[in-house]
């Protein structure tokens, strides 16, 4: 499904998301506060967007996603790619200082395991950033909002996307998706320490971060 949407992912973002794509990418790459010289991973990182937008932080990091379509899409952005998987990561552990995953925990088949995952991989002391759709917290935009997901937001995908039918799932997974908290919980439950979250636009999206203690 993904190596469909691949070539045009990127747009169909952006005008979806009526360009806050770009302010949801600048906000991971400040939540994570990285530094130059260090080791980021990039999870679910598609067409590397996000990948490059890290990059400006000067730290080093490397573009993973199971859709070997989507990484060649993003080959042009020229950054380090390597195809993997969420549940079963081809990395040693505790190689990062910083992982990332930005909308895509939600297309993991066990959360879970994923979450753990991603904290053996991360150097003691290190942290993880989770960008992800969630809910809006003002009540009647969250009715317009789930009206928009399951309505409109497939007929505009059915204009820009070159698989228009993968953002009908995309909608229903976004409606089925737990809340800020208790994705906050899976997060603890994973081994991650100090979670808190950040709601941005309102609720639509929320970035999630933990620690890895020493």
């Amino acid at each position: 499904m993904f190596d469909g949407v691949a070539r045009r992912y990127d747009i169909t973002n952006t005008v979806l998301s009526g360009g806050r794509d770009r302010f949801w990418r600048r906000a991971t790459r400040s939540a994570l506060a990285l530094r130059p010289g260090e080791r980021v991973l990039d999870l679910a990182a598609g067409t590397a967007v996000s990948t490059a937008e890290l990059r400006k932080s000067g730290a080093w990091c490397v573009a993973t996603d199971f859709s070997q379509g989507m990484l060649s899409a993003g080959r042009s952005r020229q950054v380090p790619m390597v195809a993997g998987d969420a549940m079963a990561l081809p990395f040693a552990d505790d190689v990062f200082d910083a992982v990332t995953i930005s909308f895509g925990l939600r297309n993991v088949a066990d959360t879970g395991l994923a979450l753990r995952e991603m904290l053996r991989v991360t150097k003691p002391g290190g942290r993880l950033v989770v960008c992800e759709f969630a809910t809006p917290v003002i009540p009647g935009f969250r009715t317009i909002y789930m009206e928009y997901l399951m309505r409109a937001l497939p007929r505009i995908a059915r204009a820009v996307s070159s698989n228009p039918d993968a953002y009908v799932y995309l909608a229903e997974s976004i409606r089925a998706w737990p809340n800020q908290p208790q994705l906050a919980l899976r997060l603890s439950d994973a081994g991650w320490s100090a979670v808190r979250w950040r709601n941005l636009t309102g609720g639509i999206v929320a970035l999630h971060r933990g620690y890895k203690l020493g």
